[in-house]
């Protein structure tokens, strides 16, 4: 150092750079990600509720990296997790968690509440979840919230660039339509025109996700509602998918494509993706052993008949090896049966992925 490099010089160096390196506005890296929708999808937002629908305790999590329940329905990591993984990001948090704040906004959000479905009277026996209307404004507060971060160019163009997954369907069924007999729905409804009803309700909500800046928006149809352990051990007489509930999903899912289908023409775009989750899990549900499980009728955690009455508790039975169950609980399946899921949802062929799968979407955004 030269000799006439006083410290007073030095002091004033050193608080340029700390007031230029303070000003240095955060960058977005990876590719965000956001997440609405149920149980299927919730990373742990119900674990802030006053809610029954919940996962954040024993034997849930048995298999998650740090062996905890996160509020995830699932033995290990779930769908969202594993598209994560796909896309080249770390999981997106939970939007109700503490933890998300500062540059970990510019990751994505999950703003997916177990319970809730496309309807406002779905999962009312829950009693205090995010409904679908509600997930969505929040996701007008977290835009808020990275605009103050990185200005709102930038916070624009995270939203336009991100992905999203949106799951919704399955328990306007299961914890509506035919959560009791003679339900207010089912009264109200034949299932062909609760079926339209709801096809037109979710029309809805993805145009508001599209007004809100989304333009990749992976869209899960239901899966095959009838044959989840729950349905099998309360609806089946000898273990068979229950009829109607498969009714109800097959009158659904190709609604909803074409509803899909309709919705890009008019916008002039691939901005809604549908993934046939009923093909992805028949797949193993009808032939387990071709995917290297054991049973795709009975949970690996609960009781009573198929391990499909109930909750999955510390006090339910408990299978020692979650690999070789399809089911992890009465309604959700295993982080090995999410895998196959998502490796589906990211190389699969029109029969699961229309109009095209994750894989492609990746390669053609990234030559935007």
């Amino acid at each position: 150092m030269s000799k006439d490099t006083s410290p007073c010089f030095i002091s004033l160096l050193i608080l340029g750079l700390v007031v230029t390196l303070a000003g240095v506005t955060p960058q977005v890296e990876a590719r965000a990600f956001f997440v609405f929708g149920d149980s299927l999808v919730d990373n742990g937002n119900n674990n802030y509720l006053a809610t029954t629908a919940r996962a954040d305790a024993p034997p849930y999590g048995v298999d998650y990296p740090t062996r905890r329940a996160t509020g995830r329905f699932s033995n290990g990591l779930n769908i969202p997790d594993l598209i994560s993984e796909a896309i080249g990001s770390e999981p997106t948090l939970p939007y109700l968690a503490p933890e998300l704040n500062g540059e970990k906004l510019l990751v994505g959000a999950n703003f997916a509440s177990a319970g809730i479905g496309i309807l406002n009277d779905t999962g009312v026996q829950f009693l205090n979840i995010i409904r679908i209307g509600q997930q969505l404004q929040f996701f007008q507060q977290y835009q808020q919230r990275v605009s103050a971060l990185i200005g709102p160019e930038q916070a624009q163009r995270l939203v336009n660039e991100a992905l999203v997954l949106m799951t919704l369907g399955g328990n306007d069924f299961v914890n509506n339509y035919y959560l009791v007999p003679f339900s207010a729905r089912s009264r109200q409804f034949a299932l062909p025109d609760y079926v339209v009803y709801l096809i037109s309700e979710y029309r809805k909500i993805l145009v508001r996700v599209y007004e809100l800046g989304a333009r990749r928006i992976l869209v899960t149809g239901t899966g095959p509602l009838g044959c989840v352990p729950a349905e099998r051990a309360t609806r089946s007489r000898n273990g068979e998918c229950a009829v109607e509930l498969q009714r109800a999903a097959a009158l659904f899912n190709p609604q909803l494509v074409q509803m899909i289908t309709e919705l890009n023409m008019e916008i002039g775009s691939d901005v809604f993706i549908a993934a046939n989750a009923y093909e992805m899990n028949m797949d193993f549900v009808t032939n387990p052993q071709a995917y290297g499980f054991v049973t795709s009728q009975v949970a690996c955690c609960g009781q009573g008949r198929f391990n499909g009455i109930g909750l999955c508790t510390i006090a339910s039975n408990l299978c020692p090896n979650r690999e070789i169950f399809a089911f992890w609980d009465p309604f959700h399946p295993t982080e090995r049966a999410n895998r196959i899921i998502v490796s589906t949802i990211v190389t699969g062929d029109t029969k699961y992925m229309n109009p095209m799968n994750l894989s492609t979407i990746m390669a053609l955004d990234s030559r935007v």
